[in-house]
């Protein structure tokens, strides 16, 4: 893998691991009714009917902390709570989200003002020192307020450790196997939450808990490549089978397949040979046995006249069909 490769891995991971924890966010919900935003004031808005917390989420994974990187959020919180101390904003909680690769015994336990301002508030731009609450005009009080508020976890879960917990609350909430959980019910929470982020109205970006349960169990939501991707098809492609195509002594009615034709890749005799693979695998016909059964096939987006084609020549070449091909390839369906 190239270093562009892996920059990319590593930054799709980033956008994961943000959007694993707004599905955990989302799930932790008490009540139906609570909710998650996405991208709005932070990362992850979260809304129960007692409190608004703002989440900012940062995955650094080969990277030490160092109070700098995590500065500008504590500066972007502050300013907020400034409207709050004006009466211009509801009173929130902040949190700060994240996971290093060292560096975690830079950050004490418990923070008091005076290590809020040395190391989160005190800045220099071209030599000139910035003292960020005394430019907002805020008290010794109103700071210690504001810790009060705020909470910072440099001990987040590791990506998979996360991805894996997240998993097993699909699988909880929908009593599905960690299958289904991993290849539908996350694959489809990952395309809901994409959505709600590139929303360019705020108040759409807002999901309740309910909302959110009903989307995921919702089989019309399209495959996100992005998982595919940070996946790795090798590895998709392989669950793939072993839930599916493991077994070939499979009960007859269940052999159906679905092959959707891409125009600008096909070849007819690659079609074919995947129509015999799978007749040599699915099939069982006898003259003596009592039971036979072949697989149905469906093609979709291939045209209707090279649908002709094929059938014939399979025809052609004895593959047996159930039912008249003959009427079935010659006469053109209704539009």
């Amino acid at each position: 893998m190239s270093d562009s490769d892996r920059s990319a891995v590593d930054t799709l991971k980033g956008y994961f691991y943000q959007f694993d924890q707004s599905i955990l966010k989302l799930l932790s919900l008490e009540s139906p009714e609570d909710s998650v935003a996405i991208e709005c004031l932070e990362d992850i808005d979260i809304k129960t009917a007692t409190e608004v917390s703002a989440i900012q989420c940062k995955y650094y994974a080969k990277t030490e902390y160092n109070h700098s990187v995590i500065k500008d959020a504590v500066k972007h919180m502050l300013n907020h709570y400034k409207k709050v101390t004006k009466g211009e904003k509801q009173k929130i909680n902040y949190q700060i989200n994240g996971h290093y690769k060292s560096g975690h015994e830079k950050l004490p336990n418990e923070l008091d003002i005076d290590f809020l301002k040395k190391h989160f508030l005190t800045y220099t731009v071209e030599k000139v020192k910035h003292e960020h609450h005394i430019e907002l005009g805020l008290s010794d009080t109103e700071l210690e307020d504001f810790l009060s508020c705020l909470n910072i976890n440099i001990n987040s879960p590791e990506y998979t450790i996360q991805y894996n917990q997240l998993i097993d609350s699909l699988c909880t909430h929908f009593n599905s196997t960690r299958y289904s959980a991993e290849s539908f019910y996350y694959n489809n929470s990952l395309r809901i939450i994409k959505d709600l982020s590139i929303n360019s109205i705020k108040k759409d970006r807002m999901i309740t808990k309910k909302t959110f349960l009903e989307k995921v169990n919702n089989s019309n939501i399209l495959f996100n490549e992005w998982f595919i991707k940070i996946k790795g098809k090798k590895s998709h492609f392989k669950n793939l089978k072993q839930e599916y195509f493991t077994f070939l002594n499979i009960e007859p009615f269940e052999r159906f397949f679905l092959i959707e034709i891409d125009q600008s890749t096909y070849f007819r005799n690659e079609l074919k040979e995947l129509i015999f693979i799978i007749s040599k695998k699915w099939s069982k016909i006898s003259k003596y046995g009592t039971i036979s059964f072949c697989p149905y096939i469906l093609i979709h987006g291939i045209d209707y006249s090279e649908l002709i084609e094929i059938k014939t020549e399979l025809f052609r070449e004895r593959y047996k069909f159930i039912g008249r091909v003959k009427l079935e390839v010659r006469h053109k369906p209704p539009n």
